[in-house]
C-alpha cells in the first residue's frame, strides 16, 4: 500500500503538547520534518500558515521560522503570496546525502573497529534488539526512530555528534526514500542484519569487515531506486 493512502494530503493530525518552557519554532520544525519524512505528510502536502499556527497554538512567527528551516533543508517548496507545499525527493540530493554519509561513516566504523570498545558493542546491540522489536510489531516509524539512534551512537561514541547533526539536515530525501522502501518485504530484517553485522566486526575489532557491511548497508535503498520510482512517481522529482 502507498504511504499517501494511510495519510491524506492534509495538515498534521495531532500537533498538542509542545513545551512551552522551550522556543516553539524549533519544536514546530522538529514536528512538521518528522511528519515530511514518515510521509504523514506526503509530497504536495499543502502547509497553511495559519491552520499550522492554530493547530500548534503558536503565533504565525515560529511556524514561519520553521517552514523556512524545511525549506532550506529542500524538505518544503515556498510559492510566495500563493502556497507552501511539502516537496518531492529530489533524487539527486539523495544521492549526495548517501555520498557525504558514506563517506563519513567508513571512517566512524573504522576507528570504532580499531578501538575494539566493548561498552559500545552492547549499546548497539540493545538499540537493534528494539529495532527487531518494532520490525516484527510493523512499526516503521520506531524503527525508523532506533535505525538513526543507531547510527547516532556510532557518530557518539567517535566524538563527532556535530558531523551527525550536519549529516542529518541533509539526509530528509534520503530518509524519505528509506521510508518508501522499508516496507518491501525483507527490508527491515535486512536493515536489522545488516546493524547486527556491523555492531559484530566492530566487536570483534575487524575495521574491514565494519565498512564492507556499512557500506552494504548504506547502498540498499539507493541500488532499488528504479523500483522506488515505478511504485511512487508522483513522490519523486524527475
Amino acid at each position: 500500500m502507498a504511504p499517501s493512502q494511510t495519510a491524506s494530503r492534509r495538515a498534521p493530525r495531532s500537533t498538542s503538547g509542545l513545551d512551552r518552557d522551550r522556543q516553539a519554532a524549533p519544536q514546530v520544525f522538529e514536528r512538521l520534518r518528522g511528519m515530511i519524512i514518515s510521509l504523514e505528510l506526503p509530497p504536495a502536502s499543502p502547509l497553511s500558515r495559519a491552520t499550522l499556527a492554530s493547530q500548534f497554538g503558536v503565533s504565525s512567527t515560529p511556524i514561519r521560522d520553521a517552514l523556512m528551516r524545511l525549506e532550506e533543508e529542500g524538505l518544503v517548496d515556498v510559492f510566495p503570496q500563493y502556497a507552501t507545499v511539502v516537496s518531492r525527493v529530489d533524487v539527486r540530493l539523495a544521492q549526495q546525502a548517501h555520498f557525504l554519509r558514506q563517506a563519513v561513516e567508513l571512517e566512524i566504523v573504522r576507528g570504532l573497529a580499531m578501538r575494539h570498545d566493548k561498552t559500545l558493542a552492547v549499546e548497539l546491540h540493545a538499540t537493534i534488539a528494539r529495532q527487531q522489536q518494532y520490525a516484527k510489531d510493523g512499526d516503521f516509524e520506531k524503527f525508523m526512530a532506533a535505525d538513526n539512534e543507531f547510527h547516532s551512537q556510532l557518530y557518539t561514541a567517535a566524538d563527532k555528534q556535530d558531523i551527525w547533526a550536519l549529516v542529518r539536515s541533509r539526509s530528509g530525501h534520503i530518509d524519505r526514500l528509506r521510508r518508501l522502501h522499508l516496507p518491501s518485504p525483507g527490508k527491515a530484517q535486512g536493515i536489522v542484519r545488516h546493524h547486527r553485522l556491523i555492531a559484530k566486526a566492530i566487536d570483534a575489532g575487524e575495521p574491514d569487515d565494519a565498512q564492507k557491511h556499512l557500506r552494504t548497508h548504506l547502498s540498499g535503498t539507493l541500488s532499488e531506486l528504479a523500483r522506488i520510482r515505478s511504485r511512487f512517481p508522483e513522490y519523486l522529482s524527475n
